[in-house]
């Protein structure tokens, strides 16, 4: 079990800023692919951000490239996802993840360990 614990969501304006941390726990947390997974209302969860545990290589969705930055502190078992420029469109809840590999890291439903979930709300 790698149990992962989000913060930092809230309620911003359009165009603000919002850090999103989630604390990992385990000794092999450098070994996980982590990511940022969100749902917004009416549709399914879909990957955001993505970073390997091996290279350290990002992902971005389309959606979020040159506004959001994904980093990890394995010294500190976590990882976070800074969001720049935020629009309406980004308010969902947001989901740290962890996966044991690399493969169907765009497959929400392949990964492994889930956190509880955090609001982000962007009014416009």
């Amino acid at each position: 079990q790698v149990p992962l614990v989000e913060s930092g969501g809230g309620l911003v304006q359009t165009g603000g800023s919002l850090r999103l941390s989630c604390a990992a726990s385990g000794r092999t947390f450098s070994t996980y692919t982590m990511g940022w997974f969100r749902r917004i209302p009416g549709k399914e969860r879909e990957f955001v951000a993505i970073i390997s545990g091996t290279t350290d290589t990002p992902n971005y969705h389309d959606a979020v490239k040159g506004r959001f930055t994904i980093f990890r502190d394995n010294a500190k078992n976590t990882v976070s996802l800074q969001m720049n420029s935020l629009k309406p469109e980004d308010t969902a809840v947001y989901f740290c993840a962890a996966k044991k590999d690399f493969r169907d890291i765009y497959d929400y439903t392949r990964w492994d360990y889930w956190g509880q979930g955090t609001q982000v709300t962007i009014s416009s």
